[in-house]
């Protein structure tokens, strides 16, 4: 009887143990938002402060020892991709961002516009607009076939091309940063053609809603 007894409370601690350490591990788990590529250009993301969070708020109940994780802001994001995967938009809680693929936009080993590009060019300055955005990005990519020279060079002169004919639309009242990665910061794996194309292209991102922010200030 004695032994039965003991061997019942200790299926209780042993509960209870359990039920503890796996509410702690509930509110100490840390979630990672995958992401498309392994890095990405310097000042090409914004980041918001987590929110506060009270521990000892009576609506939180948590078991003895157990912790809340950091607060954190999860930035939610939306890909859009054409069938021919020729155009990409990626919209974030303070970004947008549209990737062309080269061969959209130019011809082979040229920074020259071809005549179909103006349309999706004027497409995104359109966009620009309806955003209100002052600042705006735009950055050239290539492959890592060549060498890392001449990819630097053309992935900014395409740049530069894009960014030439959204002046076209937009005039001069927006802040623009250019600049030309090269192979750098690739989507895809270059070991590939179809890994290649995706890398070879031009970006354009700018923040998002800012035309509500400023009217919501007067």
């Amino acid at each position: 009887m004695h032994n039965s007894l003991t061997r019942r409370r200790q299926g209780r601690v042993a509960a209870t143990t359990v039920t503890a350490v796996a509410l702690l591990a509930t509110f100490n788990i840390s979630t990672a938002q995958a992401d498309d590529g392994p890095s990405q250009p310097p000042g090409s993301s914004t980041s918001q402060p987590p929110p506060k969070v009270d521990g000892n708020a009576p609506g939180l109940k948590l078991a003895d020892g157990a912790t809340l994780a950091p607060a954190r802001v999860l930035d939610i994001k939306s890909v859009v991709e054409d069938l021919g995967g020729d155009e990409r938009r990626e919209d974030t809680n303070s970004d947008v961002k549209f990737a062309l693929q080269a061969e959209v936009l130019f011809g082979k080993d040229s920074a020259k516009l071809n005549p179909k590009a103006n349309s999706r060019i004027k497409a995104i300055a359109e966009e620009i607009e309806t955003q209100g955005a002052k600042k705006v990005r735009v950055f050239g990519f290539t492959d890592n076939l060549g060498s890392y020279a001449h990819g630097k060079k053309l992935s900014k002169e395409r740049a530069d091309a894009v960014h030439d004919q959204l002046t076209k639309t937009l005039g001069s009242d927006i802040t623009f940063e250019v600049r030309g990665y090269s192979e750098d910061y690739p989507i895809a794996d270059n070991s590939t053609e179809e890994g290649r194309k995706k890398n070879r292209r031009v970006e354009v991102a700018f923040p998002r809603g800012e035309a509500d922010d400023s009217g919501s200030q007067s």
